[in-house]
């Protein structure tokens, strides 16, 4: 069985991108998952100096053997200004320094989420360019617009029943995939 490893890059303990892709987990049909949250990693913004002196972060080795682990990952990226969070950006800084191609030959089904009506997307086209230089396969996107419209915290699902037919159809494929 594939092993998916999904989380968000935002280190908000409400984040509605760790609420997305913690449903999407309960979705997956014929793959096995790992919903890993990355708000509970401990990290100190990248520099040199800070690689040289003190190495890397038990955090980062610990995330980046749960990507060597998994065939597909999904990633949902939060957005600040339009931009991915520096939280996501650190996240990936470290990983490229411990393997370049950390994502060498993973699937990557990215998203994001916004309450508004964009849906994160300028984030998602941003980091949607960064994956390749890792050695990623972007298999599929969404921006998940209107969050609070169209997702039930309390009831954890979509209940925009368009929105949700799009992206488990994208996740079903992403899970074809790797068969």
């Amino acid at each position: 069985m594939s092993t998916i490893l999904a989380f968000a890059g935002s280190n908000s303990s409400t984040s509605i991108n760790h609420a997305l892709v913690a449903y999407l987990t309960t979705q997956l049909k014929s793959t096995s998952f790992e919903l890993f949250k990355l708000a509970d990693m401990d990290l100190i913004v990248y520099s040199e100096d800070e690689q040289r002196d003190n190495g890397f972060p038990s955090s980062i080795n610990q995330i980046y053997k749960h990507i060597q682990a998994s065939k597909g990952i999904i990633i949902s990226v939060n957005e600040h200004n339009s931009n991915p969070s520096a939280f996501f950006k650190n996240v990936l800084d470290w990983l490229s320094r411990l393997d370049r191609k950390f994502l060498e030959d993973k699937k990557v089904f990215l998203l994001s989420a916004s309450t508004g009506a964009r849906g994160g997307i300028g984030a998602l086209e941003i980091v949607e360019k960064m994956i390749p230089r890792f050695g990623g396969e972007v298999f599929g996107t969404y921006a998940f617009p209107s969050f609070k419209e169209n997702f039930s915290i309390e009831e954890t699902k979509i209940i925009n029943d368009e929105i949700k037919n799009e992206i488990l159809e994208k996740l079903h494929q992403l899970e074809v995939s790797l068969k």
